[in-house]
């Protein structure tokens, strides 16, 4: 049994009186001090790892300035803070032992646009591809473009100056930042945008600490000029420090303080909002795929094709294009980077063209094809094919891949992963191959592997070499490639941290700018603030200060992992693994990945936070002497705890007393165990199966809710409550039943059993019978000719016509279905954790699979969660022992048997409203669907959506009613609106149970609609 974990690391005193006062005050946000909430900021996409002291989640630029305010008092002199974003930071921008200010969480408004003008204010919590949203109807986009721009927020992308693929035209964040409003430390509120003439002297003249910050950066910057001119490299790339080359324009007399901030990481003030230059959309956008023999040929070409005054130019190199083919991206653009030939691709370049010309347009691309083909024909460069795509959609799956390369770089199934640390180098173009040739001799000599892309048209190369962290000799490893790369980039005129900030790198800020410009900088750090309260460490300090930088030697996530034995990090992969990509923070509705956080923007609620729980759960379970794999191993052999011992922990657990388990266990609870983050999180961190796993555990120590029980039996009742479903459905009706159900079992909206039953409605149509003998007297091609049904609870009992007219289907194709004996398939004792039952479910029923497998005759299942369980988590339960028997879904099974002319179109056109585990765990399901009801004569539109909310029996749960609803708000209530409910489908029987529950309405399977067609 585990052991109550009652140990947390405790806030301090100052911090816990602090935050007291701040929830006494006029603030209006809120305040997270749980020991999940700080665990959830304590990590970002860095490898470093800072325990904060609470999370500060603001709704306004009046609560910071109280948080400010409140924290000039005397008694809390002491406090610190870091602003937070999105939390995609790889250097640790925003992590801190102090306090987060959080503005993603409520902060995240678009506030005003002037489409006319071209400029949009915003809140910094927007994320930036929620703000191209927006703008995309006013034919409008903010250009700057990150890999992370689905969580990514504005404020993170000010901080860091982001800038990213098209930067040579599109430039950097700061380059459209028109104005910021940010808040002091001392509670001011700085306005802050181009000052000429009076309104300049207005401020300059100011004796209060705005007037004084204007006095100091007008001071360095006219006694700098030619050490700025000087120290400053000449590069399309910013450093982050304190952008004092464009804060002054010395001609005009111009002083742009925003210019200070951006590229600050947060460390001079709080910024809240934003006015941002925004431009016309291309209307002309063409790719070109280039292929290479090799990666160094890809970057030697890469000049060549800059010239051709393209919009950008990315390099791909073959570890990273491998990772993205082993991955769910790659069925989304296989066709547009298919294999040459009798050719070895080993390095691709992207390269854009965008215009707003139709003839410019055309202009660049054939001569670019000219000079191509050139190439190809003469055998030089080492080009060998391309591709052109001028569609969209086809242009946005690209970029898709290239995004999510970032993630899949971490994604390794050696100890040794792929880590950000020195990912982000630049040196001027001419200098990128040479550069490349020495930086990959560096880590050649050290054994190491490593994956490549970048920017070349910038000089900005992402390389993350494999490096095993939990291993001491490793981390040293890790600092002396650091102290290499940043001598390696000075020789070729560039810097180490040329795209994703400074960070824990800011000790190399003083050998860099030099003794006295780095002066300058604490000066103006000084200014801002004085006492090294803002994001200390990072940058620089004040002055007067003692304190040092933070450096690369902080504390990392191994330093924490590395306490827990190897053989448990190996068992529970599918959470150690977590590097904190923070795809998880999806912010697109329509995306199926963690509807949970999408609902409550809380990160704990998300595969990142619930990973992390995990790790802290199993590190302190290792610090007190406990080995989780035997405590599993006795689970699954009967060694359970007594009922009195955990009626007993229970009741301890109910009177207030603490144990980590318990926030682990809420977080657990949020999640719907859809699996969309097992498939779309790029290191496949899989929740539904560690939670399953925890859960089990969890209850070996304390009893269970009834509606566990009634959850996880539900294979067991259902089929007995089936054979008289007018009886139990009068009671089950009753509104004192369903009153009593949801107080004494907290279930909720308990469907109603199929009447009549699935038995009778086959009867009725004259359905072959099974008859295991019959079956194996066939001929092999009589067998050809029948298909097995396979059984669900949720179709047989409850959604019985679907199966009839599956039959019904299968018949008009000419084929002969024959329905299986029911087997449990134990999907819901899994959800429960009910491991020790699943286990013995799964076997029963594998065998039995295994069974009708040596018939020879197609198995179809109508459910996708329940069908594709046999695939997952069979394979997790049982490995070897599964066998190799192969439950179709129908789609999977008809599409190869199409055959003939397709029919003459019908004029039928149908949406199908996919469900979360099969677009995921299956994502070409969709389009098979769509060819299966072409050939028939029909239409079919896949409609994007995410989770319905339904999510098996979550929605059942009388605690996450309300949740549920509004997940399914997000997404498929709009798109349900838009069309006839006759036209719309749903191959999901919660799908369908969540939208006749709230819409009155009960949609089609696919199945149904394909019958009509026939």
């Amino acid at each position: 049994m585990i052991p109550n974990l009652n140990h947390q690391e405790n806030i301090k005193q100052d911090t816990f009186s602090f935050i007291k006062a701040l929830s006494e005050s006029d603030y209006s946000g809120e305040i997270a001090k749980s020991y999940a909430s700080r665990l959830a900021a304590a990590t970002d996409n860095s490898v470093y790892q800072c325990l904060p002291q609470a999370v500060i989640f603001p709704k306004s630029t009046q609560d910071i300035v109280a948080i400010c305010q409140l924290a000039q008092s005397a008694e809390f002199e002491d406090i610190r803070f870091s602003p937070r974003g999105g939390g995609t930071g790889t250097n640790g921008q925003s992590l801190t032992n102090d306090i987060v200010l959080d503005l993603s969480k409520y902060m995240n408004n678009v506030l005003e646009i002037n489409a006319e003008e071209g400029w949009v204010r915003v809140q910094t919590g927007v994320v930036k591809d929620q703000l191209n949203e927006y703008l995309k109807p006013h034919g409008l986009f903010f250009s700057p473009d990150l890999s992370t721009s689905n969580r990514a927020t504005i404020g993170g992308m000010i901080s860091n100056d982001a800038s990213g693929q098209g930067s040579l035209i599109y430039g950097k964040t700061s380059d459209h930042v028109l104005a910021l409003t940010s808040v002091l430390i001392d509670g001011s509120v700085l306005e802050s945008k181009p000052l000429t003439a009076l309104d300049l002297i207005d401020q300059v003249e100011r004796q209060d600490s705005i007037g004084a910050i204007y006095r100091q950066v007008i001071d360095t910057c006219e006694t700098q000029l030619q050490n700025i001119e000087d120290t400053f490299p000449k590069l399309n790339r910013f450093l982050t420090g304190y952008d004092l080359k464009h804060v002054y324009d010395h001609e005009t007399g111009t002083v742009d303080l925003t210019r200070i901030l951006c590229g600050a990481e947060g460390s001079l003030a709080f910024i809240t909002e934003a006015t941002l230059h925004v431009q016309p959309i291309p209307t002309y956008r063409t790719l070109f795929n280039i292929k290479y023999d090799s990666f160094q040929s890809a970057l030697q070409n890469a000049p060549f094709l800059v010239k051709a005054n393209a919009l950008s130019v990315e390099t791909v190199d073959s570890k990273v294009l491998n990772l993205a083919k082993q991955d769910i991206v790659w069925h989304s653009v296989k066709d547009l980077i298919s294999d040459v030939p009798g050719q070895v691709l080993d390095g691709i370049n992207i390269v854009e063209f965008a215009e707003a010309d139709e003839t410019i347009q055309q202009q660049k691309i054939d001569a670019l094809i000219v000079m191509l083909d050139g190439l190809i024909e003469n055998k030089q460069a080492g080009v060998i094919g391309y591709q052109i795509c001028s569609d969209l959609a086809d242009i946005n799956r690209i970029y898709g891949m290239r995004k999510k390369a970032v993630g899949l770089l971490g994604k390794a199934d050696s100890r040794a992963k792929p880590i950000a640390f020195a990912e982000d180098t630049c040196v001027p173009p001419e200098n990128l191959a040479e550069y490349i040739i020495e930086f990959r001799q560096l880590l050649d000599d050290k054994g190491l592997h490593y994956g490549m892309f970048g920017h070349v048209d910038a000089g900005v190369l992402h390389v993350r070499p494999a490096l095993d962290l939990c291993d001491p000799e490793q981390e040293k490893l890790m600092r002396e490639i650091s102290d290499k790369v940043v001598a390696l980039t000075a020789k070729y005129k560039g810097l180490m941290w040329g795209e994703h900030g400074k960070g824990f790198r800011s000790e190399y800020g003083p050998d860099f700018f030099g003794n006295e410009l780095f002066t300058e900088l604490r000066k103006i750090k000084t200014v801002f603030d004085p006492h090294n309260r803002v994001n200390p460490g990072k940058i620089c300090t004040p002055i007067d200060s003692t304190e040092s930088l933070v450096s690369v030697d902080a504390a990392k996530r191994g330093t924490f992992d590395r306490q827990i034995p190897i053989q448990v990090r190996e068992s529970y992969a599918q959470a150690l693994d977590c590097n904190g990509n923070g795809l998880c923070f999806n912010y697109d509705t329509k995306s199926p990945m963690c509807p949970s956080v999408k609902v409550t923007r809380d990160r704990v609620h998300s595969p990142k936070g619930r990973a992390g729980l995990m790790r802290e759960w199993l590190r302190q379970l290792a610090n007190n002497d406990i080995d989780i794999l035997q405590l599993e191993s006795d689970l699954y052999a009967g060694k359970n705890a007594s009922i009195f011992t955990k009626f007993k922990n229970t009741l301890a657990k109910r009177g207030g007393e603490y144990d980590f388990s318990h926030e682990v266990m809420e977080a657990m609870q949020g999640c719907l165990a859809c699996k969309a983050c097992s498939s779309q999180c790029p290191i496949q961190v899989d929740v539904p199966t560690f939670r399953s796993r925890f859960i089990h555990l969890y209850h070996d120590r304390y009893l269970r809710p009834v509606k566990d029980y009634f959850i996880a039996y539900v294979e067991q009742y259902a089929p007995l409550m089936g054979k008289m479903p007018r009886f139990f459905n009068f009671f089950t009706g009753l509104k004192v039943t369903s009153a009593l159900t949801e107080k004494v079992v907290g279930m909720v909206d308990i469907p109603q059993l199929s009447s009549p039953t699935l038995k009778t409605a086959l009867q009725d149509n004259d359905i072959v019978e099974f008859d295991l003998g019959k079956l194996q007297a066939l001929s092999k091609e009589e067998r050809e000719q029948y298909v097995l049904v396979v059984q669900d609870p949720f179709t047989t009992f409850y959604d019985a016509d679907v199966v009839r007219d599956l039959f019904l289907t299968i018949k008009k194709l000419g084929f002969k279905p024959v329905l299986l004996p029911f087997k449990p398939n134990g999907k819901p004792q899994h959800i429960k954790g009910f491991l020790t039952k699943f286990a013995k479910t799964a076997e029963d029923s594998a065998a039995f699979l295994n069974q009708m497998a040596a018939l020879d005759i197609a198995m179809v299942g109508t459910d996708p969660a329940m069908v594709l369980c046999y695939r997952d988590e069979y394979k997790q339960a049982l490995g070897e022992k599964r066998g190799e028997f192969n439950v179709q879904l129908f789609q999977e099974w008809l599409k190869p048997r199409l055959s003939g002319e397709a029919k003459t179109s019908q004029n039928s056109h149908f949406y199908l409203l996919g469900h979360c585990t099969e677009k995921t765990a299956e994502p070409t399901s969709g389009n098979d669907w769509a060819t299966i009801f072409s050939h028939f004569g029909g239409t079919l539109s896949n409609v994007a959506v995410g989770c319905c909310g339904m999510a098996g029996t979550y929605g059942h749960d009388a605690g996450k009613l309300a949740d549920s609803k509004a997940i399914y708000s997000l997404s498929w209530e709009a798109e349900i609106a838009k069309h006839d409910r006759a036209q719309c489908l749903a191959t999901g029987y919660s799908c369908r149970s969540q939208v006749k529950r709230i819409e009155g309405e009960t949609l089609k399977h696919p199945v149904q609609a394909l019958l009509t067609l026939l």
